[in-house]
């Protein structure tokens, strides 16, 4: 779908997920609101789950299996 991201990202245990989706959200918001004349606000939902036992390489594949699918 289009109005949503996959990101794969590693962190150090003491950068809280939620800090780390509020700084990915506010460079990318202040980055496309320089570039486009219209404002893009981001909602204040998101996601956040481990890999678990899964490699870098299966999570890749996955992220990139859900490019184009609308469901």
């Amino acid at each position: 779908m289009p109005d949503y991201v996959h990101l794969f990202i590693g962190s150090p245990p003491k950068n809280a997920p939620s800090l780390i989706v509020n700084w990915v959200k506010g460079i990318s918001a202040r980055k496309y609101n320089n570039r486009y004349d219209d404002r893009v606000k981001w909602t204040r939902s998101y996601y956040v789950g481990t890999a678990g036992s899964a490699s870098k390489g299966a999570v890749e594949r996955y992220i990139a299996e859900q490019e184009g699918d609308d469901t």
